[in-house]
């Protein structure tokens, strides 16, 4: 897929509503060979999906042996509307708590108070931490109206295509 088609899909309305998100599901390969998905917060940065991990995190092996990964961020609601990255996770060990971490993780209602408390115990839990920064090689956005999953446009095509017989 081409940089310039990745950037057309990630800056449809519905693609950045969804960028805007609290979670995404991470997809990879673990050090057994068999896969794994798993929700994790995240920040979109305009041109890259930044999750931050804890240092000791199981997923970092593994991404450090195969870094291909696959994204899914969604809404819960009829029609789905949902966006597919995949891409390859570069680590970056930061000392401290990276900003994104504070960022990704401000959107959850919290009073004042309860901010202050919860990021005086992530400072004290965490020296450092991951940042797993994925750049975007693939996307795809299904919002059931003007988009629809590859199979189902394939079977719309062959039904037309019957019809005309």
């Amino acid at each position: 897929m081409q940089p310039t088609e990745i950037t057309e899909i990630l800056n449809r309305p519905i693609s950045q509503e969804l960028l805007a998100r609290d979670l995404t599901r991470l997809a990879y390969v673990a050090k057994d060979g068999t896969p794994r998905s798993i929700p994790i917060a995240f920040t979109w940065n305009g041109s890259e999906i930044v999750l931050c991990t804890a240092t000791n995190a199981p997923k970092l092996p593994a991404l450090r042996a195969n870094p291909m990964v696959a994204l899914t961020i969604d809404t819960e609601v009829h029609p789905p509307k949902i966006l597919l990255i995949r891409g390859r996770a570069e680590l970056d060990v930061v000392d401290g708590i990276p900003d994104e971490y504070l960022q990704m993780n401000g959107s959850y209602q919290m009073t004042p108070e309860q901010r202050v408390e919860w990021e005086a115990e992530v400072r004290s839990l965490y020296e450092g931490m991951v940042r797993i920064v994925v750049t975007p090689t693939w996307a795809k956005l299904i919002d059931f109206e003007t988009t629809l999953p590859t199979a189902v446009e394939e079977l719309i095509r062959q039904r037309a295509e019957r019809r005309q017989t």
